[in-house]
């Protein structure tokens, strides 16, 4: 792990935060995860996929992290792509997760300066590692916020803070 204390307590801290997120998808039925709070909002499933789905694009397709066999998540949350199970769910926190913690240790402040431009942009976006980081970071805490929200309001164990 990183010799950077600071980065170091983001991380565990943010294992924490992971390790909540897969307990309160773990036992959701399909019934469950098909809930929501208005007919215009995001069901359990598809914020839980979101989150999957926005790592694969940072972590893997901006910043070419990971293994290959993530890529298809990239679309879990995309009309039209079928309903994932708990389990698929967890599959993919954790799996995109392993790649989030092992960028996180591994990098040095060098590469956290790195810069990446939006894949098929016309070079104009531009994101430093660190600004990537820090932006998943902020997306799990939202939608798991969102989806800890639409669970508890359905009277569903939601996630332990």
């Amino acid at each position: 792990m990183t010799d950077d204390p600071f980065r170091r307590q983001i991380l565990e801290g943010w294992q924490v935060y992971q390790n909540d997120l897969v307990r309160a998808v773990a036992p959701l039925t399909g019934e469950q995860l098909a809930l929501r709070l208005t007919s215009d909002l995001r069901t359990a499933m598809t914020l839980t996929a979101h989150i999957v789905a926005t790592r694969v694009w940072w972590f893997h397709i901006v910043m070419q992290e990971g293994p290959a066999d993530i890529k298809p998540m990239l679309t879990w949350d995309e009309e039209g792509e079928p309903a994932r199970s708990a389990a698929e769910l967890v599959d993919g926190l954790e799996r995109t997760w392993a790649v989030v913690a092992d960028g996180v240790q591994r990098w040095t402040e060098a590469d956290l300066a790195q810069v990446f431009y939006r894949p098929g942009g016309d070079g104009s976006e531009s994101y430093t590692r660190q600004w990537i980081v820090w932006h998943v970071l902020e997306h799990d805490l939202h939608h798991g916020g969102e989806l800890s929200f639409l669970l508890g309001a359905h009277g569903v164990p939601a996630i332990s803070l």
